[in-house]
């Protein structure tokens, strides 16, 4: 955890000088201008943190320790605070990805239950939806094929995750390797065709989620242009 190395990687402030400076001196010497470098590191890392914080107990603490004086705190009681902390925050952001999936899961369910009454949205037994922008005349992939696809993602408030487009060149796997919306509805597209699926997020990542914008329940739309199948046999 990031902050773990911030407040145990306090043993920085050794190399920081104990002179005072008004905020109109000049920083003349390396002493000087290093100290203020790395009062400048260790003030942004901990601004990333989103903690409150004493700045005159945590300047207090620090010309303490630099010096060698008695703190207010054992070594063995700033650790257990240190531990109770992480516990508060790692506390503090699974409720939030609770609240978060909650939010997303409810969103959801209003977004695909408006959008099953669309003009030419189909809805599958596994409550895929999906809609026809393009039919094609090749082959239609089985769950085991690979193929090769175009492809644009979105979350339901049109954030785009992902897109061949955008990285100039398409994509190509295997259909049992992906999200089971990606298995199943592939699977109903001919070679040429394009293809509008709205995921439910049970047929997508589910309560984990992806790193960026794809929190825990989300609902994905993601437009599918199918290139190529290619059976898993030739692929041997």
């Amino acid at each position: 955890m990031k902050i773990a190395r911030i407040l145990a990687g306090s043993v920085l402030a050794a190399s920081v000088s104990t002179v005072a400076l008004a905020q109109d001196e000049t920083l003349d010497t390396p002493e000087e201008r290093l100290s203020y470098t790395i009062g400048m590191d260790i003030g942004g890392s901990l601004s990333e943190q989103d903690m409150d914080l004493n700045l005159d107990l945590l300047v207090e603490a620090l010309r303490a320790s630099y010096n060698g004086e008695e703190t207010r705190l054992t070594k063995e009681e700033a650790l257990a605070e240190r531990e109770a902390f992480m516990q508060r925050r790692q506390q503090q952001m699974q409720a939030q990805r609770q609240e978060e999936a909650s939010a997303n899961q409810e969103a959801g369910e209003a977004f695909l239950a408006e959008n099953a009454e669309r003009d030419g949205v189909m809805v599958t037994d596994s409550g895929l939806q999906y809609r026809v922008i393009e039919e094609g005349e090749g082959a239609s992939p089985a769950a085991e094929d690979r193929v090769t696809v175009h492809y644009k993602g979105t979350l339901i408030d049109g954030t785009q995750f992902d897109s061949s487009y955008d990285r100039g060149e398409p994509a190509t796997f295997a259909l049992n390797q992906v999200i089971p919306g990606w298995t199943e509805g592939l699977q109903l597209m001919s070679e040429g065709a394009k293809y509008e699926f709205f995921i439910p997020s049970e047929l997508a990542y589910g309560e984990q989620g992806r790193p960026g914008p794809i929190g825990p329940n989300s609902t994905l739309i993601f437009e599918v242009e199918l290139l190529e199948v290619a059976d898993s046999e030739s692929q041997e």
